[in-house]
C-alpha cells in the first residue's frame, strides 16, 4: 500500500483547512494512512510530521508496521503523550474525529493542553479520502468477494429442512477460515421461514422448516477488506405468490445495479430500485436503504438511501441490496458489491441470483 501517499493527500486536505495538527484515533483510519492493525494507536499529524503512539504492547508489531511515522512507545495514555507534544507550540488548531471521540475523552483533550491550543471537530476527514478505492485496493476487495461467494456455495449446499440455521453459519465461517479469510465481516445471517421477515435475523438454533425461503447474508475480511454478499434460497416447492416476490425483488436489483453510474446520487440509486418494488406494490415491505460503502469497514459511506446527496464517482465500491419482509410468511434480499467505473460499474460477486429450490 502506498501509505507515503495517502499520508500526503491527507496533509495536504489538513492544509487547505488550515489545521496545524491532526489526531487520527479510528482503528480502520489508522490501518488506512500507516499500516498498523493493532487495537490501541493513535497518529498524529503535526507541523507536517507525523508521530504514531502505541503501548509497550505493540513495540514489535508497530514498529513492523507502521509506515511514514515516528514509532513513540508511550508509558501511560497515549493521549497524554499526544498532548505533550502539541502543548509544545502554544498556539494551534488540532483537528480530531468528532464521529470517533467521546463527550469524555473530549474533557480530557482539553485538560491536557495549553488554552492556546484550540481542539476543533472534523467529521470524515479520511473517510472521503477512503472513499476511492485504489488498483491494490479494488484487487484484494475482488479476492475477498471472490473467496465469500465459494464459501457460500459450501453452505448453500449443506441447507436442508431440519438442519438448524446455526449449523448452515458453522459451516461458512469454518470454510472461511480454512480458506485463509482473516475473520468474517459481520455475524452470519442464516434466517429461514418466517425469520426471513428479519432484515437481521442473525443464525439461530432454529431448525430450518420443510418449506420457505432462506435468507443468507455472509461476508469475509480478507487482507483487512471487507466483502458482502445475500443470496435467497428456498426449501421445498415455490408458490406462485412466492415467485413473484422473488422476481420482483431480483428486478428491482437490477434496476439498481444498472442505475449506478459516474455523477448520479446514492439516492438516485435507491429510488431505482425502490421503485420497481413500489410498482408490484410491495414497497412497504422494503425497510432499509439500497446499499451502502464498503472497504476496511462492512459499512462506509456512501450510503444509499432515500435522499441521499452523495455523487457516485469511480472506484467507490458499494453494495446494492434490496430485500422485502413480510411478517409471518418470510423474507427476500439479493445484494451484489459493486465497483463504480468510468462509464457504470462492473459486479464482483460472481453467483447466481436465479431462484434455486432446495
Amino acid at each position: 500500500m502506498d501509505y507515503q501517499s495517502r499520508q500526503n493527500t491527507l496533509q495536504q486536505t489538513l492544509d487547505t483547512q488550515s489545521f496545524d495538527g491532526f489526531l487520527v484515533t479510528h482503528p480502520p483510519n489508522l490501518r488506512y494512512l500507516c499500516g498498523y492493525t493493532g487495537s490501541n494507536g493513535l497518529l498524529l499529524f503535526l507541523s507536517g510530521r507525523r508521530v504514531f503512539f502505541t503501548d509497550g504492547r505493540y513495540t514489535e508489531q508497530a514498529r513492523e508496521e507502521v509506515h511514514g511515522a515516528r514509532v513513540i512507545i508511550a508509558r501511560g495514555p497515549l493521549l497524554n503523550a499526544a498532548a505533550k507534544r502539541i502543548a509544545r507550540l502554544r498556539s494551534a488548531a488540532i483537528g480530531f474525529e468528532a464521529e470517533y471521540t467521546s463527550v469524555a475523552a473530549m474533557a480530557e483533550m482539553r485538560k491536557l493542553v495549553p488554552r492556546g491550543i484550540r481542539w476543533q471537530a472534523a467529521s470524515g476527514v479520511v473517510m472521503r479520502q477512503r472513499l476511492i478505492k485504489d488498483a491494490e485496493e479494488l484487487q484484494i476487495i475482488g479476492d475477498a468477494v471472490q473467496l465469500g461467494a465459494a464459501v457460500y456455495e459450501e453452505a448453500r449446499a449443506a441447507i436442508q429442512p431440519g438442519i438448524r440455521e446455526s449449523e448452515v453459519a458453522g459451516k461458512l465461517e469454518y470454510a472461511a477460515r480454512q480458506a485463509g479469510a482473516d475473520g468474517m465481516s459481520f455475524e452470519t445471517i442464516v434466517a429461514a421461514g418466517k425469520r426471513g421477515a428479519l432484515p437481521h435475523g442473525r443464525a439461530s438454533v432454529q431448525p430450518i422448516p420443510a418449506r420457505g425461503f432462506v435468507v443468507i447474508d455472509s461476508g469475509v475480511i480478507l487482507r483487512g477488506y471487507c466483502s458482502d454478499m445475500t443470496r435467497t434460497v428456498h426449501v421445498g416447492r415455490v408458490s406462485r405468490e412466492e415467485r413473484r416476490w422473488y422476481k420482483a425483488v431480483l428486478e428491482a436489483q437490477l434496476a439498481g445495479v444498472a442505475a449506478v453510474v459516474p455523477g448520479k446520487t446514492a439516492g438516485e440509486v435507491d429510488q431505482a430500485a425502490r421503485q420497481v418494488l413500489r410498482s408490484a406494490k410491495l414497497d412497504r415491505y422494503f425497510t432499509h436503504s439500497t446499499g451502502h460503502g464498503v472497504g476496511l469497514e462492512i459499512h462506509e459511506s456512501p450510503r444509499l438511501g432515500r435522499k441521499q446527496a452523495e455523487m457516485l464517482a469511480p472506484g467507490m465500491v458499494i453494495t446494492i441490496e434490496p430485500g422485502i419482509y413480510i411478517p409471518g410468511k418470510g423474507g427476500i434480499r439479493i445484494e451484489d458489491m459493486v465497483v463504480v467505473t468510468d462509464t457504470g460499474c462492473r459486479v464482483l460477486t460472481p453467483v447466481t441470483k436465479e431462484l434455486i429450490e432446495i
